[in-house]
């Protein structure tokens, strides 16, 4: 996310290059404003993930392979499903969520309240970014996601603000 006149700018526009200035378009910021302006603010709140990815240079295809290979990462995400189809499967309610993304209301709650630092987070956040009801939830669920990435039985501040920071706002949200 980049800042431009104390405005926060979001990376994408019509012409896809708003961080490259020897390529973008001579619209730049206005482009990306109008471009991001026809999605509308719901539409944005049920997006859970956001990645800025930005491109490789030359340079980089060079480097050594990351510390973490794919089959590491497939086996932690493997067993973070595993443990919530573990935890699922104790509830008697019909039909029984699968995974996180799928949990609402009180059960919600109770698997993803946060520990008391992470509660503060979270409200702080949702005051200051005016997150709606769903996006609210949709953060538990996402730091949720995330403790289990990490075994974690608590959802802690931590995990609050990862899953937070995974989130973009659209056109006049926070």
């Amino acid at each position: 996310m980049a800042w431009q006149n104390g405005k926060r700018v979001t990376r994408c526009c019509r012409c896809g290059y708003l961080d490259d200035p020897a390529r973008a378009c001579s619209r730049v910021p206005r482009c990306a404003q109008d471009y991001q302006a026809k999605i509308s603010g719901p539409l944005y709140d049920r997006i859970d993930l956001q990645i800025e990815v930005p491109a490789v240079a030359a340079s980089d295809l060079s480097l050594p392979p990351p510390a973490e290979g794919s089959a590491a990462i497939a086996e932690r995400v493997a067993a973070a499903r595993a443990r919530q189809r573990a935890r699922f499967a104790e509830l008697e309610a019909e039909p029984r969520p699968r995974s996180n993304a799928e949990a609402d209301g009180r059960l919600l709650e109770e698997i993803a309240a946060p520990d008391s630092q992470g509660r503060a987070l979270l409200t702080e956040a949702a005051e200051k970014l005016r997150l709606s009801a769903r996006g609210y939830h949709r953060v538990l669920k996402v730091a949720r996601t995330l403790a289990d990435l990490e075994a974690s039985a608590a959802v802690r501040r931590l995990h609050i603000a990862e899953a937070l920071s995974y989130r973009r706002f659209g056109p006049g949200r926070g």
